[in-house]
């Protein structure tokens, strides 16, 4: 089943457009990946869907109700989430105060002590560091927190991106192994992400995105194959 369908959707920023009527889907329970280089569109994309920028064309679909027109506050009460590239935590604000912050943007404030009860369960670095002030974090414990925001919500739909931008490499491990464990617990995840190989690894589905087009999809293990995609995105040759 169809969890989010985005068809031919334009959108930019001003006069600029840098959509150029984008389509794809997300099966429910499924990781697709989005990869292209820097200037793609793919934060673009992720804007647009979560209401941050407008759409100017184009529709979106979510569990099949249109949510093309819908501000970003309404999107997140249907339950799709955006993690930002960068983090963005309150840094002055505890962990546990981020993540009764989320409970009530996303209207889950009668069920937020189970919900945070839950995601401390997930992310057991998160407990220990509950009362500690978000900025006093280590990178990869403020990225475990910016997903964790958006569990609280239990999404239908998650969008992350760039979530291992900055980090060190066993770091990216420990992200990319978190996000593995949502999609097996059946949290429906859109990936935009630097590290292709990893994100195509992963990814049920994948996408690639050349300014502002779609212009090749396929299975991850498919685009991981794929000679022009290596040498493209990889940095390996594309010669036979």
């Amino acid at each position: 089943m169809r969890i989010l369908e985005i068809a031919e959707l334009v959108a930019g920023y001003g006069k600029i457009e840098v959509l150029h009527g984008v389509s794809l889907s997300l099966e429910e329970g499924t990781l697709a990946a989005i990869v292209g280089a820097n200037g793609a569109g793919k934060t673009t994309l992720l804007m647009a869907l979560s209401g941050l920028i407008p759409k100017r064309a184009g529709r979106v679909l979510l569990q099949g109700v249109d949510i093309t027109r819908s501000p970003s506050h309404a999107i997140v009460r249907r339950g799709l989430l955006h993690v930002p590239e960068g983090r963005r935590v309150l840094a002055s604000m505890t962990v546990d105060e981020n993540l009764l912050v989320a409970a009530a943007a996303a209207g889950r404030s009668r069920s937020r002590a189970r919900e945070i009860g839950r995601v401390y369960e997930r992310f057991p670095i998160l407990g220990e560091r509950r009362h500690a002030a978000a900025g006093s974090l280590s990178g990869g414990e403020q990225q475990m927190l910016a997903i964790a925001r958006a569990l609280v919500a239990e999404p239908r739909v998650l969008l992350l991106d760039e979530p291992s931008m900055g980090l060190a490499p066993k770091l990216v491990d420990e992200i990319f192994a978190l996000i593995a464990a949502e999609r097996r617990r059946g949290t429906s995840i859109l990936l935009v992400e630097q590290n292709a190989r990893k994100a195509l690894a992963l990814a049920d589905t994948a996408y690639v995105l050349e300014r502002g087009r779609i212009v090749l999809s396929g299975s991850g293990a498919e685009l991981l194959q794929n000679r022009e995609v290596t040498a493209a995105y990889l940095g390996e040759s594309a010669a036979p």
